[in-house]
């Protein structure tokens, strides 16, 4: 069905669509007018809100702005600004789910997509129907997601991005509370500075082992200013693990 088809049949249905305050917002970052324009009349039929941006910096600036309940990323011209968007997004502590969208049969593009963060990945050409589908099953992924994590003294809402300890709130950077999430995830068990920087910096390279310790340090001092207790233990030549009730 081509894009004019599509205009036509949405603007007869447009009366049947539900109201925008009923809808959820989808944020379209694409450079391809001609994909946007698709791929936003079909999910406005589906009965979302859509918003569009063409670059990276635009679609994040939106993001920061107005918020979205899924994303939609495409490689974009030059093949590297839709990675970087989904690197500059999981970066922030963002956890918006996100499709992917990209020109490339390479797997080695599709793998670093996932690896940086994205949810999805779709290679174009495909229906417009087979990408609401996908982001529809994101949606609901994300709401079957447990939102609020507790572990013996420390709690994290994984949708309002805050955290607690001894009933005490924590205010965090966003890399602090990807930080703490890892860790939440993963209570009791010791973490190489490697794993840190793999998935919570999502580094692929020779990044240096220290900006963990930095950081590491910020989030223990923050979730116990005292020192009284340690939440975050330092394990001789291994790492890190996490002791939820605190070790006096």
């Amino acid at each position: 069905m081509s894009v004019l088809d599509r205009i036509e049949r949405t603007d007869a249905r447009r009366d049947n669509a539900r109201p925008a305050s009923e809808t959820r917002a989808i944020l379209i970052i694409a450079d391809d007018d001609e994909l946007t324009q698709g791929m936003r009349i079909e999910l406005e039929d589906a009965g979302f809100l859509v918003r569009t941006a063409r670059s990276r910096s635009e679609g994040l600036g939106a993001l920061h702005s107005q918020g979205a309940s899924a994303i939609i990323v495409d490689r974009m011209a030059n093949g590297a600004e839709g990675l970087m968007v989904v690197e500059a997004l999981r970066a922030s502590g963002r956890s918006t789910p996100l499709l992917a969208v990209g020109a490339s049969e390479s797997v080695e593009e599709r793998i670093a997509y996932i690896r940086s963060g994205a949810d999805d990945y779709l290679m174009r050409p495909f229906d417009c129907r087979e990408m609401t589908a996908r982001v529809e099953a994101l949606l609901r992924r994300c709401r079957d997601r447990a939102t609020f994590l507790e572990i013996g003294a420390i709690g994290i809402d994984l949708m309002s991005r805050t955290a607690r300890c001894m009933g005490r709130r924590v205010d965090l950077l966003p890399r602090e509370f990807v930080l703490l999430e890892y860790f939440m995830r993963h209570p009791r068990e010791i973490l190489s500075r490697r794993q840190l920087l793999e998935h919570v910096w999502k580094s692929r390279g020779k990044a240096r082992t220290n900006v963990v310790d930095v950081q590491v340090g910020n989030l223990r001092r923050k979730l116990d200013p005292t020192g009284e207790r340690r939440f975050i233990v330092s394990v001789r030549g291994a790492g890190f693990r996490l002791e939820p009730d605190g070790l006096d």
